[in-house]
């Protein structure tokens, strides 16, 4: 069962759920089912980066690396 990074589209709660197949997971928070999977960057090394570290404020996990933001093109 892998583990999934959700944020909530009514409460903006963000969290990580483990889904199992065809399970439809909720907002702990709120409960609702209005999510949004994020794509979640693993750590390397012993720092773990922060939204103030992307060149776009967000931690989708697309800027380090790529020079821009893959998901958003007002990143750069």
């Amino acid at each position: 069962m892998p583990i999934y990074e959700y944020q909530c589209r009514s409460c903006h709660h963000r969290f990580e759920e483990l889904v199992r197949a065809g399970a439809e997971p909720a907002c702990p928070e709120c409960k609702s089912r209005k999510l949004e999977k994020l794509l979640s960057a693993f750590a390397v090394g012993s720092e773990t980066p922060t939204a103030a570290d992307t060149p776009c404020g967000e931690m989708c996990g697309t800027c380090a690396d790529a020079g821009g933001c893959m998901l958003r093109s007002d990143c750069s």
